[in-house]
C-alpha cells in the first residue's frame, strides 16, 4: 500500500514538472530543484519521510535563504545537507572536484 503512495506522490510531482512548473518563472534557489528534490526524497526515503523532507524544502525556497546545492541526504533530516559534495550528480561533483585539464 505504501508503495502505491509513493508512486501516486512521484506521479503528482511529475504532472506539476510537466504541466504547471513551465507556466511559472525560474524561481528555485536550489539545485536540484525542489520538484526534483521530492522525487528524490520519495524514492530514497519513502512516502511518509519522502513528503517531510520536500515539504520542508519547498518551505526553505524563500527569497531569504541564498540557495545552492542541496541535495537529498542519505539520513532522513527536515534541515539542508551539510555534505552536497557526496552527492553523485554529475554537475555537482564537477562543482567540487573540477577535473584538471
Amino acid at each position: 500500500m505504501v508503495k502505491y503512495v509513493r508512486k501516486v506522490l512521484i506521479f503528482l510531482v511529475e504532472i506539476y514538472k510537466k504541466v504547471i512548473s513551465p507556466i511559472l518563472p525560474d524561481s528555485c534557489r536550489y539545485y536540484p530543484t525542489c520538484s526534483t528534490y521530492m522525487i528524490d526524497a520519495l524514492k530514497k526515503h519513502g512516502a511518509v519521510l519522502g513528503l517531510i523532507m520536500g515539504i520542508f524544502r519547498i518551505l526553505r525556497c524563500n527569497p531569504f535563504v541564498r540557495g545552492g546545492v542541496d541535495p537529498v541526504p542519505d539520513n532522513f533530516t527536515i534541515f539542508r545537507n551539510p555534505h552536497p559534495e557526496r552527492y553523485e550528480d554529475p554537475i555537482i561533483a564537477r562543482k567540487f572536484h573540477p577535473q584538471d585539464k
